[in-house]
């Protein structure tokens, strides 16, 4: 289990893999562009082969994550066309800095209705796939379900995926704060979840675990990531997914509120002894 962190790029990739390191991370994630905008991005095609490198000399993974402004069921003609082009760059910067998948959160459907919402959400998705034949998957993420989110479910994601016209280019991305507040799973549900995974096939197409406790409550339906063992889950609960074989393979990424990067190196090595002595 490679367990890691969300590390700024605005040093490069170079820098961030150097990151990772100094802070004890056998993996780690970086957001492809500005995180609340859609403006393209030029890759520095020398700082990414010297982190594909750097990662590949010390064992490291990497995670794409795309913008969250990003809305795959948005109605408007404008925006689906903009989202088109941002989302085909984020898998053309995934794919220079070397990561097998970049994270995109499922569509909003904005008040036209969840039928409405899924289908232009597979509108979307095949219209961006059909233009990209490189190795990195994108990976739809599972939502708390804030407003007019979809994709709370397994059941759910696993359909979108196979609606499309392209499955083979798309995986998953499980985050557990969003799961916990979506009411899909707690301590006591944890073994049918993992067995629903396995079950509907969403779990041999799963690529990464984004790794946060919950200030909401369970089935709040609120995205508020909390640290670890600080927040309504309780390291107890999350230290299920850490013990889990069929994770074992997986980057395990903390997306908790840091005011500093190098208090994730705390929390790396707390997630390390929970899992030690789980």
């Amino acid at each position: 289990m490679k367990i890691g962190c969300h590390i700024s790029i605005g040093k490069g990739l170079l820098k961030a893999a150097e990151k990772a390191t100094e802070l004890g991370a056998a993996s780690f994630q970086v957001f492809t562009k500005n995180p609340r905008g859609l403006r393209p991005k030029k890759i520095d095609e020398k700082d990414a082969q010297r982190g594909r490198e750097y990662c590949a000399e010390h064992d490291i993974e990497v995670v794409c994550h795309t913008p969250y402004i990003t809305n795959l069921s948005t109605p408007k003609p404008d925006l689906q066309e903009v989202t088109i082009r941002s989302i085909l760059e984020d898998l053309h910067i995934a794919e220079a800095y070397g990561s097998k998948g970049a994270v995109v959160h499922c569509g909003k459907h904005v008040g036209e209705g969840e039928e409405y919402g899924k289908q232009r959400m597979v509108e979307t998705l095949n219209l961006i796939l059909k233009q990209y034949d490189g190795p990195t998957k994108l990976l739809l993420e599972n939502t708390a379900g804030q407003g007019s989110e979809l994709g709370l479910d397994i059941q759910t994601l696993v359909e979108l995926r196979e609606a499309t016209d392209y499955p083979e280019k798309i995986g998953f991305c499980f985050d557990t704060c969003h799961a916990f507040a979506a009411g899909i799973w707690n301590q006591e549900t944890f073994t049918d979840l993992v067995d629903e995974m396995e079950k509907t096939g969403y779990l041999e197409h799963l690529y990464c675990i984004h790794f946060n406790d919950s200030k909401a409550p369970y089935g709040s339906r609120k995205d508020r990531h909390e640290k670890i063992g600080q927040g309504e889950i309780g390291s107890r609960a999350l230290a299920l997914f850490l013990k889990e074989a069929r994770f074992e393979h997986l980057p395990v990424i903390l997306e908790t509120p840091v005011e500093d990067e190098r208090e994730y190196g705390d929390e790396i090595e707390y997630l390390h002894q929970l899992k030690s002595n789980a």
